[in-house]
């Protein structure tokens, strides 16, 4: 099963050219919806005021290569690696989810646009990827909705608790899990799988239609927002925040709290007590 190439059965009912067109029709409601909620939160603007803003109290100015640096160092620790997750949990639920998704995504493209026939048959790497890939994508989203969301890990929220916000993540299990279950019905030639496709699409459907409405554009968003913390670290700027050099007079002023101007970093171990249950 983990070779079989759903999409190819798939042909002989729905032309690829359909299937071809979906997926971009899909793309183009993610683009369209980013776009939107970018502009409707105003997200766009904040950034670049925000870095505006950081340009003109930075203490040093960085080149073009210290910005790639960053960039760099920005994508191998906030993106590929999730570092920002201090719940080693929930960092490895996130790296789950994230891996499947992108493999999901990219071989269900190459399948049904390079090998949507059997006049042209997949690699078997290929499906293996799409069988995987969602797999991999339900273990991570399951993961977290039982046992790591932070309402119910931490406040004793139900897990069947919805609200808005789940929509994404439950429309992007939705669709990995209709995935496998169609794939293996197709497999064993049950008159079942034309059920659950339906259900397949139709959580697509719901999941690349929705961005406006959910975190899809939070994933787009979250990297440019940590390479321009990272920035304003680097030239010393800092967000109008106190730095790690507290010691310093000009740092200690930053703190609009007066009580803490004079603190020590290091303020105790009392944070350290109780293990980390949340984000």
């Amino acid at each position: 099963m983990l070779t079989h190439n759903p999409f190819t059965e798939l042909a002989a009912v729905i032309p690829p050219t359909v299937m071809q067109y979906y997926v971009i029709a899909m793309a183009i409601l993610v683009v369209g919806g980013t776009l939107i909620d970018t502009v409707h939160k105003k997200s766009a603007k904040w950034f670049f005021e925000n870095s505006k803003k950081a340009q003109e109290s930075a203490e040093r100015t960085l080149s073009a290569g210290d910005k790639a640096g960053i960039a760099v160092k920005t994508v191998a620790s906030e993106v590929l690696t999730s570092s920002e997750f201090s719940n080693p949990q929930r960092r490895l639920s996130h790296l789950f989810t994230m891996y499947g998704f992108l493999a999901f995504i990219i071989s269900t493209a190459v399948m049904v646009f390079c090998y949507p026939t059997a006049a042209t048959p997949a690699p078997p790497i290929w499906p293996m990827i799409w069988h995987l890939g969602a797999l991999s994508l339900c273990i991570g989203g399951y993961w977290f909705w039982f046992f790591i969301r932070v309402d119910v890990s931490a406040e004793g929220v139900p897990w069947n608790r919805l609200v808005r916000a789940d929509l994404f993540i439950l429309s992007l299990l939705a669709m990995a899990t209709f995935a496998l279950i169609w794939s293996y019905l197709q497999f064993s030639a049950s008159p079942w799988q034309t059920l659950f496709l339906g259900l397949f699409i139709l959580a697509s459907t719901v999941l690349f239609s929705t961005v406006l409405w959910s975190k899809f554009a939070h994933m787009f968003f979250k990297p440019m927002a940590a390479y321009q913390k990272s920035v304003t670290k680097a030239d010393g700027s800092a967000e109008n925040l106190p730095t790690n050099t507290r010691d310093d007079p000009a740092q200690q002023k930053r703190h609009s709290m007066e009580l803490l101007k004079d603190a020590p970093m290091d303020m105790g171990l009392g944070i350290k007590r109780e293990g980390s249950s949340h984000y």
